[in-house]
């Protein structure tokens, strides 16, 4: 490869993923995913395109989307919650194998009836498109306000469901390619257990051991983000190696490191969150390359009916079915998590396995899975936050501050600065700052009032639009914001949690007294609110969380590590109506 060609090469690479940046700004205004920008701009580069570039490589796009993916997901785990997992770990395990292998059943099933094909080779393509795909689902779901069970089900589900997916497709593709293989029982299960055993020992122990070398060594502020992305990578390759999931063992490096004290963690951050989308980025643009749209069209009618199949029929219910035995979600969660079945760049990676392997009617099959993506990420990816609005799962937004930066202060420090810029309508504006209620062990550092620094005492004055800098921890946050950040603008916003807010710990009976509540038995009276949220919600309840009782609305307004700390009332709008006159 001479010079010129290889600057060719960078020429038309770096050109491409300044056009997918640009463009992507566009992608809220038109209601698409930006995800299908960057896809829709690999498309339009390719030999079907104006950009007229001929790609055919499987295995280079196999290398760049396994790489892209190990990255998104390291990421994906870093910013996950391990407290989300007592909500919503069983429900996503049920979702990651019983609900992937129901989906790829009922898909196979009608992939064989729309394109003639056999029973096995049917069932394979609904394995290639059977799981949710993690990027998608994390790019997505990024920044939105889901409540804690919906969010975190969909992200674990969707960073765990792609071992089944791939044991389904090696295994399927086996008996395809060597119809005299004998595949028992008992094969078939130690395959199923290497994949996730294997990848759950590699991830849990490759996090630990990744993390404590990080903690370990002195290195420059900029090493420790290379060090942690070049790990779980070699990790991720070490689990395939062994016969695992990479992919598993990726994302639970990440949940472990991006959820104990860690030195450089606000860096390490930050550096993965450029490499995500760059990520992102080239994996689509290489997949949009790689397919040809004209191939697409011999196809289009009965890929759009698989794809609608899949997500009218298939995906619901094996939604309904595997959270069958978890009585905490709605009906309306239900339907929301049924919607959220996105397909993204790993069911095209699972397509590369049959051309790879060198399987009759690969193209066939590569192409299906491209088009099935396609569908979903236009109707499901456009769609999500008003279907969301539909099923009410979403919670105001939260108060944020208008920035925030990790301060290393010490080894693994989790000590952050919020700053906030007051607005004029907070109650706080006029008042010294010796009567601020902050919460314990933050401190205002500095403070700006028309871009000059101050030196506030206890007696400073605020004023509308001065810049407070406050040193405190992620724990303080929601405190914080609700102190100084921007209050939710609409009136339905600010009555989301109740007109009124009860101690959970209050007895029913207290409780029927003030608002005049008929209770059925004595026994109702004896319970305190935090059982009624735990009769009538069920074990893990989460912020929002409602139910109608006594003809009233519930709504749960406040949790502490998971326990039910204030319970919201709503008044009926003639209510409100009246008392207002």
């Amino acid at each position: 490869m001479d010079a010129v060609t290889i600057n060719h090469l960078f020429l038309t690479g770096a050109v491409l993923i300044v056009l997918s940046v640009l463009l992507s700004q566009f992608s809220s205004r038109i209601g698409v995913p930006i995800l299908l920008i960057f896809l829709f701009v690999g498309m339009l580069a390719g030999e079907d395109g104006p950009g007229r570039i001929a790609f055919d490589d499987y295995s280079l796009t196999y290398l760049v989307s396994n790489l892209a993916l190990a990255v998104i997901l390291l990421d994906g785990g870093m910013r996950t919650k391990v407290a989300s997992f007592k909500v919503a770990f069983w429900p996503s395990l049920s979702l990651a194998t019983i609900g992937v292998a129901l989906t790829a059943t009922l898909t196979g099933l009608m992939a064989a009836w729309l394109f003639e094909l056999t029973l096995m080779q049917g069932i394979l393509v609904g394995a290639i498109v059977g799981s949710t795909d993690a990027a998608a689902v994390f790019s997505l779901l990024k920044g939105q306000s889901l409540n804690e069970r919906v969010g975190s089900t969909l992200e674990i589900e969707s960073g765990t469901n792609d071992p089944m997916a791939v044991f389904l497709t090696v295994t399927l593709i086996s008996l395809l390619g060597s119809p005299d293989t004998e595949l028992g029982a008992s094969f078939l299960f130690k395959s199923f257990a290497m994949q996730f055993g294997i990848g759950t020992v590699v991830g849990f122990a490759g996090g630990w051991l990744l993390w404590s070398i990080v903690n370990r060594l002195q290195l420059a502020d900029g090493l420790y983000s290379i060090l942690v992305l070049s790990g779980g990578v070699a990790l991720f390759a070490f689990s395939n190696m062994l016969g695992g999931s990479g992919i598993l063992s990726v994302y639970l490096i990440g949940l472990f490191i991006g959820n104990r004290p860690t030195r450089g963690r606000h860096a390490i951050l930050n550096v993965l969150d450029g490499m995500t989308w760059l990520s992102q980025i080239v994996m689509f643009l290489v997949l949009g390359l790689l397919v040809t749209p004209s191939t697409l069209m011999d196809i289009a009618l009965p890929a759009l009916a698989l794809a609608f199949g899949m997500i009218i029929f298939a995906r619901p219910l094996s939604v309904w079915l595997g959270l069958l035995p978890f009585r905490s979600f709605t009906t309306k969660e239900r339907w929301f998590v049924s919607w959220v079945g996105l397909r993204g760049a790993v069911p095209i990676i699972l397509a590369v396995f049959p051309m790879m392997a060198g399987l009759p009617s690969a193209q066939l099959y590569f192409n299906i899975a491209f088009f099935v993506v396609m569908v979903s990420l236009i109707v499901q990816g456009g769609t999500l936050m008003k279907v969301a609005g539909v099923a009410q799962v979403t919670l105001p937004p939260k108060p944020t501050p208008i920035s925030r930066t990790g301060v290393e202060i010490f080894p693994a420090s989790e000590w952050e600065m919020f700053v906030y810029k007051l607005k004029p309508e907070k109650w706080c504006v006029g008042e010294p700052l010796k009567k601020l209620s902050m919460p314990e062990g933050t401190r205002i550092t500095a403070m700006f009032r028309q871009d000059q620094l101050l030196h506030p005492s206890g007696s400073t004055v605020l004023e509308a639009n001065d810049i407070l800098c406050v040193l405190g921890q992620d724990k303080d946050l929601d405190s914080l914001s609700v102190l100084f950040s921007e209050a939710p603008e609409s009136e339905e916003a600010a009555r989301f949690f109740g007109d009124f807010f009860l101690d959970a710990s209050q007895l029913v009976v207290n409780v029927s007294d003030w608002y005049g509540i008929e209770l059925g038995t004595e026994e109702e009276g004896k319970m305190s609110l935090r059982e009624l949220v735990t009769q009538e919600i069920g074990l893990h309840p989460v912020l929002g969380d409602n139910f109608v009782w006594h003809d009233i609305n519930w709504v749960v307004a406040e949790i502490e590590d998971h326990e039910v700390m204030k319970l919201g009332l709503c008044l009926p709008e003639s209510t409100e109506a009246q008392e207002s006159h």
